[in-house]
């Protein structure tokens, strides 16, 4: 009964400021192109992420600086370093606990989220909520990198050419205990990587191997390792994605079909649009409408429209999202290499 007076409090709200939960002039507008124009971030009375990874946006979201004592951004003219004050928090631990503990001398920090998240004009399907972000398996160098090398600097792959298994010359031990760093952090959900490191962790890794569950095998991933953050208390309309499997991942057929021809076929129209080239905001959660609307900080504006956010208590928990609710595409980031995604994937 309290989410139904809330929500009718929030329409009635957003309406007598000019937000239409639906029906909105904009509705048919790219919405990667109307979060990609947002500059900073949505003010908002507490940090929340609303909808799924790859449909969805979120407010309070804070910046990473851009140099830290164990971490550089990078690629900084994307103005994609935003995200929920959870994951900013999760990233400088990270840098912090593997140059002290781990002998990693710095980590090389790629796309968290733009400002208000949402559909990104290139590159991601996720990075929407604020909770994902890429982090380069490349050690951060010993000295400061200046703008025009952060825009340029390439990324190293850890595969072999042309193949799909590690490459020995640049796989090392330490990219191995940097990777178990950040699959320690309870807030941690999923780690994104290649397949081919996959493999090799699942070969090399001894004594408590319970980290690898959350390490997954995915398409592109062999410069950079995916870091997802699961949804956060007092973000109700926040949709997680579902756990991954029981057991390492290591065995079975799950790894197995990775190293079959079936994941990586031609796709049979590569010229056909991803889904953030015709995903319009009516595709979003309506919340994200006002999400657009809300002032930046240092502007002069309304913020009631944060109204159109509900409390976090528990009546108001969305169910878990499954690959039948969202769609198989809905769970993963547009693969690099432009493949499909077969639906008989195994879970990632």
């Amino acid at each position: 009964m309290r989410s139904i007076l809330r929500f009718a409090t929030a329409v009635a709200a957003s309406l007598a400021l000019g937000v239409p939960l639906s029906g909105s002039l904009h509705a048919e507008e790219l919405a990667k192109n109307l979060f990609g124009s947002m500059k900073l971030p949505a003010v908002a009375a507490r940090p929340q992420s609303i909808g799924f990874y790859s449909k969805g946006c979120f407010v309070g979201g804070v910046e990473l600086p851009d140099d830290g004592a164990n971490w550089q951004s990078m690629r900084l003219s994307r103005n994609r370093h935003w995200g929920l004050p959870v994951t900013i928090n999760m990233i400088e631990k990270l840098a912090r606990d593997a140059a002290a503990k781990d002998g990693w001398p710095g980590l090389m920090v790629g796309d968290i989220s733009q400002p208000r998240g949402g559909p990104m004009r290139d590159g991601h399907a996720s990075h929407q909520i604020g909770l994902d972000v890429d982090i380069w398996f490349t050690p951060m160098p010993n000295r400061r990198l200046s703008i025009s090398e952060r825009e340029t600097i390439k990324q190293v792959s850890m595969i072999k050419r042309g193949g799909l298994t590690v490459n020995d010359k640049v796989w090392t031990d330490s990219r191995m205990r940097l990777l178990r760093r950040a699959a320690s952090y309870p807030e941690v959900e999923r780690i994104l990587v290649h397949p081919g490191i996959k493999k090799k962790l699942c070969e090399t890794v001894t004594g408590d191997r319970s980290w690898l569950r959350k390490v997954r095998p995915f398409w592109g991933h062999d410069e950079h390792f995916h870091v997802r953050i699961g949804c956060q208390p007092g973000s109700p309309l926040c949709k997680e994605q579902a756990a991954p499997p029981p057991g390492d991942g290591c065995d079975g057929k799950a790894l197995a079909w990775w190293f079959t021809a079936e994941p990586w076929r031609p796709a049979k129209n590569p010229d056909a649009p991803k889904a953030r080239d015709v995903m319009t905001l009516k595709a979003l959660p309506k919340e994200c409408r006002a999400v657009l609307a809300l002032p930046a900080p240092g502007e002069t504006g309304n913020t009631a429209v944060a109204t159109v956010l509900p409390d976090a208590d528990t009546d108001a928990a969305p169910a878990a999202a499954t690959p039948e609710s969202m769609g198989i595409n809905a769970f993963a980031p547009t693969p690099d290499i432009g493949v499909p995604l077969p639906r008989d994937r195994p879970p990632g």
